[in-house]
């Protein structure tokens, strides 16, 4: 999630029950051309543990030398993106671009896998399109080469992320009895009660959260809460809410400075406040304004106006 999973981003979801994450996938050429922008999502912290970094390119040179720069910054383990659809990225032979070319893929995993020590993990898609389903084959052959587990994002690249995730192919690879590396599934888990019907159904070793945690990070927590009790957990109150916020964009400033933090923040206001009556004038203030100190007030105004609704 490229602009999202950033660190600020990630100390929430650490904060509320996250247990692995990883960074923005970073694109390999740039580490390589030393782009400031690259290397900055390299910055990982302690409190993040474990952690992933996560990579993506179409060129083996280029991958097995960001392999070397990535294990240089000490994650608990590499992970490489053949999953992103977008366009930039997929017309770079790269992303999910690859699921074209499975040969290439075996190559630039295998590239990845001998220039570092670290263990290497895998996130993709079902394939190219309806047509060409081949997550078998992917998953087979990736396991062969050694890497340590496998994330399958429920949609093939054409699909981008409209329809439904089909997570019938997930169970497909799972229950193969050549598969013995751990198989997480991704796509559509928004709610706790989806996230263990389709641990149930499916019988997947685990689950990606991806854009539910956009400004929800408490899905962690909810998950894990009903996983082990049966029991939904209290949705967070205004407050929580607006002081999760708060944090998150504090620490977005920290981390990219006053300009850049409150632009990108801008990606999480409407799913922080998501259900909020009559919150359209505010959240235009909110992607509007450019002062720190201006956004912290429209913050607290909306626990203002969310008291008096209430009263």
């Amino acid at each position: 999630m490229e602009d999202v999973s950033d660190p600020p981003f990630r100390f929430g979801c650490k904060q509320y029950g996250a247990d692995l994450m990883y960074t923005e996938f970073i694109s390999s050429e740039g580490l390589i051309r030393d782009a400031i922008k690259s290397k900055k999502k390299l910055d990982i912290f302690d409190y993040e543990r474990p952690i992933g970094i996560q990579i993506f390119g179409g060129d083996e040179e280029a991958m097995a030398l960001s392999a070397k720069i990535v294990e240089a910054t000490n994650p608990d383990l590499l992970d490489i993106n053949f999953g992103c659809p977008v366009k930039k990225v997929v017309c770079k032979g790269a992303g999910a671009g690859v699921l074209k070319d499975i040969d290439l893929m075996v190559r630039l995993t295998k590239a990845v896998i001998k220039s570092t020590d670290l263990p290497v993990t895998v996130k993709t898609r079902l394939g190219w399109d309806e047509s060409c389903i081949n997550i078998m084959e992917v998953s087979e052959r990736l396991q062969d080469l050694g890497i340590q587990a496998l994330t399958i994002h429920g949609r093939t690249r054409s699909q981008m992320y409209k329809g439904e995730a089909n997570w019938k192919y997930i169970a497909e690879v799972k229950n193969n009895p050549r598969i013995k590396i751990p198989i997480f599934g991704n796509g559509d888990i928004n709610s706790a009660e989806k996230a263990l019907s389709y641990k149930n159904t499916y019988g997947v070793d685990g689950i990606m959260i991806g854009r539910a945690a956009i400004g929800y990070p408490w899905i962690f927590d909810e998950i894990k809460h009903y996983l082990k009790t049966g029991q939904i957990l209290q949705k967070p109150s205004i407050i929580t809410r607006v002081e999760v916020c708060k944090n998150h964009l504090q620490k977005s400033i920290e981390w990219k400075g006053e300009k850049l933090g409150v632009v990108e923040m801008r990606n999480h206001y409407a799913n922080y406040f998501k259900g909020i009556p009559n919150f359209k004038d505010i959240r235009i203030k909110l992607v509007t304004l450019n002062k720190p100190k201006d956004l912290f007030l429209v913050l607290d105004e909306i626990i203002n106006i969310s008291e008096f609704q209430e009263n």
